[in-house]
């Protein structure tokens, strides 16, 4: 996985990012990080990371995670044997990535899904697996090349063990 070819940092959205410009193609994504991921924020329901380009002080892309919680009965009979009986395991929500269309196609994408992977694997909280919503196709199909795996009875929703993620740094 490649790094970006200009001058970056990924950090938490602020203020002073402007989000004005940011366009992905995705009418929903860029709404939600113009005028929903600010508040998200300030309410501490989910936090965005932004890709910032720093040459140009453009967005280049952005993800935002959360906590979720998957239902045991959810998961595949082999993954349950593995797990606690509780009615519930906690998980972390990678609930939106996004790159804008002046930076398709450089393998941002990828960059920022292993960054949330770091993040998710670092953090002090439990989870057992990251977790997305899938908004197409399209993008299901960038989740299952990256190991995702989806429930058996929501095929948009996917998942990836956190022992997953953590072999992928080991390598």
């Amino acid at each position: 996985m490649a790094a970006p070819t200009f001058g970056y940092a990924i950090e938490p959205l602020n203020a002073q990012h402007n989000r004005s410009e940011f366009s992905c193609g995705i009418e929903s994504l860029d709404r939600y990080l113009l005028q929903q991921a600010g508040q998200d924020l300030r309410r501490r329901v989910a936090a965005t990371f932004i890709l910032q380009d720093l040459d140009n002080q453009l967005i280049a892309g952005y993800y935002t995670l959360c906590a979720t919680a998957i239902n045991l009965q959810d998961l595949p009979p082999q993954q349950v044997k593995k797990l606690p009986r509780y009615p519930v395991i906690p998980a972390t929500l990678l609930g939106r990535l996004a790159i804008d269309e002046r930076y398709q196609g450089q393998g941002l994408g990828n960059f920022l899904l292993f960054d949330a992977f770091w993040r998710s694997l670092r953090s002090e909280v439990a989870s057992y697996a990251v977790v997305v919503d899938a908004i197409d196709e399209k993008a299901s199909a960038f989740y299952q090349h990256h190991q995702f795996l989806p429930f058996p009875d929501q095929q948009q929703r996917l998942y990836l063990p956190m022992a997953t993620i953590a072999s992928m740094f080991e390598e």
